[in-house]
């Protein structure tokens, strides 16, 4: 019996593969947190257990989980579609941003970073005007700065600007 909601050309990927896919990718993170465990040790010292202990029980769990979550995947019909490609789209949207966001934290700090995030976002998706996207874009990273690194005395990475007003 097929679904007439996937044909050739479909509309979308398959809810099959991409459950696989998923699960194979976490069950590698598991695994790689399994061996970085194993090379720090997983045994118990004369303090108690030493530091791969525990990442090594939740590495073998992730793992376990993952070849669960893969054998049920094997389960859904192959008709099943995951999701229509314009939905993926919108996903896209707000992800490649935050991918963006992520690899500038390091190089413009993260107050820098978030401002230029939450501008983005505000005026492409959200359609703000500029007012209130400059105002909303460089009041939330101070008051983050304020909430962070004076009441918490959390320091966030910081970047040439903050190094410039000596922050």
């Amino acid at each position: 019996m097929s679904d007439p909601s996937r044909s050739p050309g479909s509309p979308g990927p398959g809810q099959r593969p991409v459950e696989m896919g998923v699960a194979l990718f976490v069950l590698a993170l598991g695994a790689i947190t399994m061996i970085g465990s194993l090379q720090v040790g997983i045994g118990w010292g004369a303090e108690g257990p030493k530091s791969g202990f525990f990442p090594f029980w939740v590495g073998l769990i992730i793992v376990l989980a993952s070849a669960r979550n893969f054998w049920r995947a094997l389960e859904i019909s192959p008709a099943r579609m995951f999701a229509e490609w314009s939905q993926i789209a919108q996903v896209r949207k707000v992800v490649i941003p935050m991918a963006i966001y992520v690899a500038l934290v390091p190089f413009l700090g993260i107050y820098v970073s978030s401002a230029l995030l939450i501008a983005g976002f505000m005026r492409w998706l959200g359609r703000y005007g500029w007012l209130m996207t400059l105002v909303i874009s460089i009041v939330l990273p101070i008051l983050i700065y304020f909430t962070f690194e004076d009441w918490f005395l959390v320091p966030l990475p910081k970047g040439p600007l903050e190094d410039w007003l000596g922050l």
